[in-house]
């Protein structure tokens, strides 16, 4: 009888020692981004490119903050930001001398469809997009570019 109530004392001392690990620690997440370049530059004489980064970098080694009685600039020097270990893909010119080419942007839609699902397959979630574009302005411009930022995590 003495056993079944020890027994019962450690299953219940047991449960009640687990009630007290904090299950409302969140998990560590990473992040990634990817970024397509999309030229929309007449003619198809700019460069298109899916890129994303291979190394991480401390974005609080090249910050500064500025205040009413501290007001250096951040010293940071370009070289030591920059990314020489990239991964970049090739995309297609959304024009070429005809104008406008389809073709172009349902190649380069494969092609981001394409990492979007090997990012998928490593375990990250597309969490956000964010695009943009600045466009040709007309004579003498010549310029333009449309950017998409895919943003994703996942739980390490």
């Amino acid at each position: 009888m003495k056993t079944k109530i020890l027994f019962i004392v450690a299953i219940v001392f047991g449960l009640i020692s687990f009630s007290f690990i904090n299950q409302n620690q969140s998990p560590s997440v990473e992040y990634k981004v990817i970024t397509s370049v999309e030229s929309i530059v007449p003619s198809g004489l700019g460069r298109s490119r899916l890129i994303s980064s291979n190394v991480e970098r401390d974005y609080s080694e090249f910050t500064s903050e500025q205040t009413e009685d501290d007001n250096t600039r951040n010293k940071s020097k370009r070289k030591n930001i920059r990314v020489k270990d990239f991964e970049e893909t090739k995309l297609l010119n959304f024009y070429n001398i005809g104008g406008i080419r389809f073709q172009n942007i349902v190649a380069n839609d494969a092609v981001i469809t394409s990492k979007l699902i090997a990012m998928g397959q490593e375990g990250w979630e597309l969490a956000f997009v964010s695009s943009s574009s600045e466009s040709d302005a007309g004579d003498g411009d010549g310029q333009g570019i449309f950017v998409t930022r895919y943003i994703f995590k996942r739980e390490r």
